[in-house]
């Protein structure tokens, strides 16, 4: 049976992690994050038993929430606390009342540099590369598109925002978790490691010189998305081969999560994933 912590305070010190976290949310916790709701609370769970380069560290809950998820309780280390408050003391506690009353601070762990990473993915491999996204929304969807279609990898550079801020984990159901990443270095430099380990490059744009349906994988290929409205630089598109997506005309481009998640069905197709 689980030992859980009563909270009687909002300023008790073994929960201040916990507090004001839409404020925290825009400073950064260093290498910490908020995941919310039972089924990222699952995929913690999950990415921490399997080693996964994340932990958990503690786990808040409405004290009526418990029995719902006893079960990632018992799977996770004895050495977790779990802390229980009732609802005035929650809201207290985070700053306002749409946290679903079930909250876990995890870390991220020390993580290997970008190229050996890359290479050790598979012999056949599918990587989503972004640059420049900076939305959060369309992070957490880009990981659920990724884990949805077999993707064994996303690559972020250094000026995409991060994927376990607390939104993009949730819009993400908690793939940020269990679909592997790295997010540091310029898009150049990701790209140039997936050119080390001879993947082929295809830059998505509206403008790309290739329909997708008539791209033909290799056994390793990278989907390279960019920010939208400025979409990804000309020394990107100029270098490797280019792909778009086909639509009616008069739009400028598809959102790119929308964009992301048609490319990743048509090539986790052809490669035969789905």
């Amino acid at each position: 049976m689980r030992t859980l912590i009563p909270i009687d305070d909002a300023d008790d010190p073994r929960i201040a992690e916990f507090r004001d976290i839409r404020e925290r949310d825009l400073t950064g916790r260093q290498g910490r994050f908020i995941a919310e709701g039972t089924v990222v609370l699952r995929m913690l769970a999950a990415a921490h038993v399997m080693g996964r380069g994340v932990a958990a560290e503690k786990i808040l809950l409405l004290k009526n929430r418990v029995a719902g998820v006893s079960d990632l309780l018992e799977a996770l280390p004895p050495e977790v606390p779990v802390y229980v408050a009732e609802r005035d003391v929650l809201n207290a506690i985070v700053g306002f009342d749409l946290h679903r009353g079930v909250l876990a601070l995890g870390r991220r762990l020390e993580v290997s540099p970008v190229e050996t990473f890359v290479a050790a993915l598979p012999a056949d491999a599918l990587v989503v590369v972004g640059c420049g996204i900076s939305n959060h929304d369309n992070i957490g969807s880009i990981f659920r598109n990724a884990a949805a279609f077999g993707a064994d990898a996303v690559l972020l550079d250094e000026t995409c925002c991060d994927p376990l801020y607390r939104k993009s984990l949730r819009v993400s159901v908690g793939s940020v978790l269990s679909v592997p990443f790295r997010r540091e270095g310029s898009a150049m430099q990701l790209l140039a490691a997936l050119s080390a380990q001879d993947f082929s490059v295809w830059a998505l744009s509206p403008n790309g010189t290739t329909d997708i349906r008539a791209v033909a994988p290799a056994s390793k290929t990278a989907l390279v998305l960019g920010t939208e409205g400025e979409g990804l630089p000309p020394e990107i598109l100029s270098r490797f081969h280019s792909a778009r997506v086909p639509q009616m005309a008069g739009l400028d481009s598809l959102n790119v999560a929308t964009a992301t998640g048609i490319a990743l069905y048509q090539i986790a197709s052809a490669m035969k994933r789905v």
